[in-house]
């Protein structure tokens, strides 16, 4: 008696990692993402798949025509050097960010550039009126008559006006307002998330339309929805940025084009966002005369390399607990620098700790341990240090001076902004003509070549009372 073939069921797969289970449950094994696990039934016969019409013949690989592919500057610098020269024909870019940091005056920006180049662009925006772009766009200075506006939440309406326009770059803000009437559940939700951005990448890479995508960010910085979303396009954007301050840098997370360790940075105010080629000195702070509790270190940004300014404060107190704020770095990093300064004989018991960094910049590598233990250093004695040195290494517990990545780049860009004398780890490689380079094995090394230089030394009211203000 023939045996009857077992009944194909269905599984159930999480919409965030892609991990296939036999059952629905609440939150996914593997991510832990709540509520992102749903059912993907199995066609019968799917492993017994038949061949099917190709949309063109496979090429050798020699004979492939790379024009096609070739990137096109938007004629905003730092975003052409984010993104690997500019923006390629058909490729879809997906830019993230938090509520005001700029994503939208960024892209209006890009989409006049292009207009101006006489290429249709068009920008469609779901989240604003057409009214309330132009008025931005006029006051940015960014209007062109081959700039086409549409206020669209329709995935069918979106692709209307992308054939009655014919556009040669597309900008969606945002693809989380984005629904289609095919699928079921409210924009931005993720099925219709993954609908719609499937949609408008069939449409780029049919026709060769450069795509740019908003993205909105959860709590936690992540992109909403999927995370199927950051593998179906091919340039994912990172947009960074303190509200309270004009510096705004956007990160390469991924790129199929170009480089993904690259950051552009940028400033925003009121006329609109503007390239800095050089954001140098909105991290050093120039004064006449060097006070105590500053050193300088140079940071690295993906590949760039940005001299940062390290402040420290260091005040008595009678409280139980003395304070540590820390701002601009990394907080348990500096709690260790204290630790290994306390085993070097210079405890900070019995007293207020202030660290922080100049220009909202955030430094987050140990390079720039160094910098951090003499700037506290500075600070306690009242010993400035000299202007013009810089100080790049990373402090271990036992206190040497391990070797970082890129010593050399980041004393030539030392030495271009002026800086004569570097303290380094060993054997740091190529020194740049006229910087004088220490190189020191470990933290008390450091601390003793400062103190036998003959460095002023600035008094300290050890009483409130006693200060001269």
């Amino acid at each position: 008696m023939a045996r009857t073939p077992a009944r194909e069921r269905p599984s159930h797969r999480c919409t965030e990692c892609g991990l296939t289970v036999a059952k629905w449950v609440g939150q996914c094994p593997e991510c832990q993402a709540w509520g992102s696990i749903s059912e993907v039934a199995l066609l019968p016969g799917a492993s017994r798949a038949a061949a099917g019409p190709v949309s063109a013949p496979a090429t050798r690989i020699g004979d492939v025509d790379v024009a096609a592919a070739k990137a096109r500057p938007t004629g905003v610098s730092e975003l052409d050097r984010v993104l690997g020269g500019g923006l390629v024909p058909g490729a879809v870019v997906l830019l993230a960010g938090e509520p005001g940091v700029g994503k939208s005056t960024l892209l209006i920006e890009v989409a006049a550039r292009a207009a101006r180049e006489g290429a249709p662009t068009l920008y469609v925006t779901g989240e604003e009126s057409a009214a309330q772009v132009r008025l931005r766009a006029g006051r940015t200075d960014a209007l062109s008559p081959h700039l086409w506006l549409a206020a669209e939440t329709d995935l069918g309406a979106l692709l209307a006006h992308v054939d009655a326009v014919r556009p040669g770059l597309l900008v969606v803000d945002s693809v989380q307002t984005v629904a289609s009437s095919a699928v079921d559940g409210g924009a931005g939700g993720v099925t219709q998330i993954r609908a719609v951005t499937a949609g408008i990448i069939a449409v780029a890479k049919e026709r060769g339309i450069a795509t740019v995508l908003v993205g909105h960010v959860t709590k936690d910085g992540g992109i909403a929805g999927p995370r199927v979303l950051e593998h179906l396009v091919d340039v994912v954007l990172q947009f960074e940025g303190d509200r309270h301050t004009a510096l705004r840098t956007v990160r390469a997370v991924k790129n199929r084009y170009g480089p993904a360790d690259e950051v552009g940075c940028f400033t925003l105010d009121d006329v609109g966002i503007t390239s800095l080629p050089d954001p140098s000195g909105l991290f050093l702070t120039r004064r006449p005369d060097p006070v105590p509790g500053t050193c300088v270190t140079v940071n690295v940004d993906g590949r760039r390399p940005l001299p940062a300014e390290v402040q420290a404060l260091v005040e008595r107190t009678d409280a139980a607990n003395p304070r540590r704020a820390v701002s601009g770095l990394d907080s348990a990093r500096v709690a260790m620098v204290l630790a290994v300064l306390g085993a070097n004989g210079h405890s900070f018991v019995k007293q207020d700790v202030y660290v922080s960094t100049v220009g909202g910049v955030r430094i987050t590598e140990p390079a720039a341990d160094l910098a951090v233990a003499l700037a506290l250093w500075s600070a306690q004695t009242g010993r400035p240090l000299p202007p013009d040195l810089v100080a790049v290494g990373e402090v271990s517990l036992s206190g040497d001076i391990r070797s970082v990545p890129g010593v050399s780049r980041r004393l030539a860009e030392a030495a271009r902004l002026g800086f004569t004398r570097a303290l380094v780890p060993v054997d740091p490689g190529k020194v740049p003509t006229g910087m004088r380079v220490t190189e020191v094995r470990d933290l008390a090394f450091a601390l003793a070549a400062l103190s036998g230089g003959g460095l002023p030394r600035v008094p300290r009211p050890a009483r409130e009372e006693d200060a001269p203000w």
